[in-house]
């Protein structure tokens, strides 16, 4: 995969160290886009390393429409945890500015993200069990999908670095991949009846897109994706997710 400008290895981590650079791209960015500058400043005041607290940290991820908010939201209100978002609430306003900008400025405002939410999960972990909607695997997985062109063959190999999570960023107990039938997610889509993401409306443009996304996800390691049928019921949906936590997760 190509880096972002200002370096980083095809590595997940090396990756993520390319775009934290990328986002600075000397004098000329903070010029172009203040809003860098400002990213910058929150990810300069995070630690190098940040340390989990003795609650668990269950990361929920898919495309849009799979119930990540629904299902988010029953789970933090059932474990009576704290919910958090990425890219987080500090810096999310300034989301549509940067996901109007070219892939790597993009790519380096979610990655610089993640390491900025991984201070609050931190903080957070000390507290409650956290429950957060979507985190690294998301950047990485749609970052692969779009530096790949093709089909999922296409894709770096199941065992390539590329699906490692960074060694620098916080890791979670636990990822569930939620997961539904394309056809029935396109119409969850139609019914919410909001205005397309960019991401979202190349997913219904480009089966091979939605495919390579959904299969690096499938790829990731340390840790995996645990995956979860969404389709049934909300209340069949979140006994199952429980059942994993329960499972995998110290309560």
């Amino acid at each position: 995969l190509s880096a972002p400008p200002g370096g980083g290895s095809r590595s997940a981590g090396g990756w993520a160290d390319g775009c934290e650079r990328g986002l600075s791209l000397s004098p000329q960015c903070a010029a172009r886009i203040p809003e860098a500058g400002a990213v910058l400043d929150l990810l300069e005041k995070c630690p190098e390393h940040q340390e989990k607290g003795v609650f668990p940290v269950v990361v929920f991820e898919g495309l849009d429409a799979t119930g990540k908010t629904t299902i988010t939201q029953s789970v933090k209100d059932t474990l009576n945890g704290i919910l958090l978002r990425s890219p987080p609430d500090c810096i999310s306003q300034w989301r549509t500015i940067f996901d109007d900008e070219p892939a790597p400025i993009k790519r380096a405002f979610y990655a610089a993200g993640n390491y900025i939410l991984a201070l609050e999960i931190a903080k957070a972990s000390t507290q409650a069990p956290v429950i957060i909607d979507r985190y690294w695997h998301s950047t990485a997985a749609y970052t692969i999908a779009t530096e790949v062109n093709g089909n999922v063959q296409d894709l770096p190999p199941a065992n390539d670095e590329v699906y490692q999570w960074p060694e620098d960023l916080l890791k979670p107990d636990l990822v569930l991949l939620l997961t539904v039938d394309p056809e029935e997610r396109v119409q969850r889509l139609q019914r919410r009846g909001l205005e397309k993401t960019k991401e979202e409306a190349e997913l219904e443009a480009n089966n091979l897109f939605r495919q390579r996304v959904e299969e690096s996800y499938r790829r990731m390691v340390n840790p995996a994706c645990h995956e979860v049928d969404a389709s049934p019921s909300k209340e069949e949906v979140l006994k199952a997710v429980l059942q994993l936590i329960k499972k995998h997760c110290a309560l």
